[in-house]
Formats: structure tokens, C-alpha cells, sequence
């Protein structure tokens, strides 16, 4: 480490602990968005109603909503990429079991999504009722779908504090403790 607290580039060692890489890039960046956006459903599973209704400044909204519009903008999200082949969602209409339920079913049509090839050059032009259009290249899409789970999942998060309830941990990390894909060895003395 250098003075700064900062691994130097011979502290760095690469290892193989299976076989090669297959499958997309994206692959353990949407299995930790799905994961984490289950794990803080089944924390708001356990709060009553009053709760749910619990609005933090500077969030989306109550936690309900903002779950609701986290797994609504994720559907719409795969509606949009699949060229409209994942059918969209009324998460205004739909409990938290429904909800999870749509969540972990995003699960399978992301895999399938990023199996295929996928050119992140691509652009999709979106038109709107109104006769606006967004043009953005897929890359961006799915660097949007990223940002806007954890963004949301974090001010849920927050939200869960404020009520003093211990938010789920979420992190990354802990997806891949969870997933066995982490492996922390201890110094040799």
C-alpha cells in the first residue's frame, strides 16, 4: 500500500477460481440488481401499512411507492429492450407479493436479454403519445437500468432507517458472499 491507503499494482494478483468468462459482462450486475431489489421488498414485507405510507425528504416518495415505481420502471425497462416482448406491468395496481413476483420474474428476461448479442451501439427510438422521442443507444439503456435500481433502492434504504428498521444488506459485496463468488483469506501469520 502506498501512503495513501491505496493497493500498489504489485499488491494486485489475478486468480482463476472456475473456468473461463461466458456469457455477457452485465451478467452479475443485473443477478445483484434483481437480488438486491428482492432483498429490500422482503424488508417492506415485514412493515405495516403505515410504514409503507412513511415518505423520507429527498426521496421518490412513500417506500410503497417508490418499490412500486422501482419494479415498474424495471418492466418497462425490458418491455423497451425486447421490443416489446416482456409484457409491461400496472404496478399501480399491485401489492408487495405482486410485486416481488413481477421482480423476480425480471430475473429470467434479463439472463435471456444479455445472453443474446447485443450491439450497446444500437439506438432505440422511443415515441411518445405526445410526439416527443428519446434516442439512446442500448449501452446507455442498460447502464440506466443499473443506476436507477440502486438509486431507489438506496432511498428506500434511507427511508427504512429513518424508521429505524436495519435496512437488508445490498451491496454488491454482499451479493457475492451470498453467491459464494467473494473469498476473504485471512493473513498468514
Amino acid at each position: 500500500m502506498d501512503g495513501l491507503g491505496r493497493l500498489s499494482a504489485s499488491a494486485v494478483v489475478v486468480v482463476c477460481y472456475g473456468g473461463r468468462m461466458n456469457g455477457s459482462v452485465m451478467k452479475d450486475a443485473f443477478a445483484h440488481h434483481v437480488w438486491a431489489s428482492l432483498r429490500v421488498i422482503d424488508a417492506c414485507q415485514a412493515l405495516s401499512p403505515e410504514q409503507l405510507q412513511a415518505a423520507t425528504p429527498g426521496t421518490y416518495g412513500s417506500i410503497f411507492d417508490t418499490v412500486r415505481h422501482l419494479v415498474g420502471s424495471d418492466r418497462w425497462y425490458l418491455f423497451v429492450l425486447t421490443d416489446e416482448r416482456t409484457p409491461n406491468i400496472d404496478e399501480d395496481h399491485m401489492d408487495l407479493a405482486e410485486l416481488r413476483e413481477a421482480m423476480a420474474s425480471n430475473a429470467a428476461a434479463w439472463s435471456e436479454l444479455l445472453a443474446g448479442d447485443i450491439d450497446p451501439d444500437a439506438v432505440i427510438v422511443r415515441k411518445r403519445e405526445d410526439g416527443s422521442e428519446t434516442h439512446a443507444p442500448v449501452g446507455i439503456r442498460l447502464a440506466q437500468v443499473v443506476h436507477h435500481g440502486t438509486d431507489h433502492r438506496s432511498q428506500v434504504c434511507t427511508a427504512l432507517t429513518t424508521l429505524g428498521v436495519e435496512p437488508p444488506a445490498i451491496d454488491v459485496w454482499d451479493f457475492a458472499e451470498q453467491d459464494g463468488r467473494s473469498v476473504e483469506i485471512p493473513p498468514t501469520s
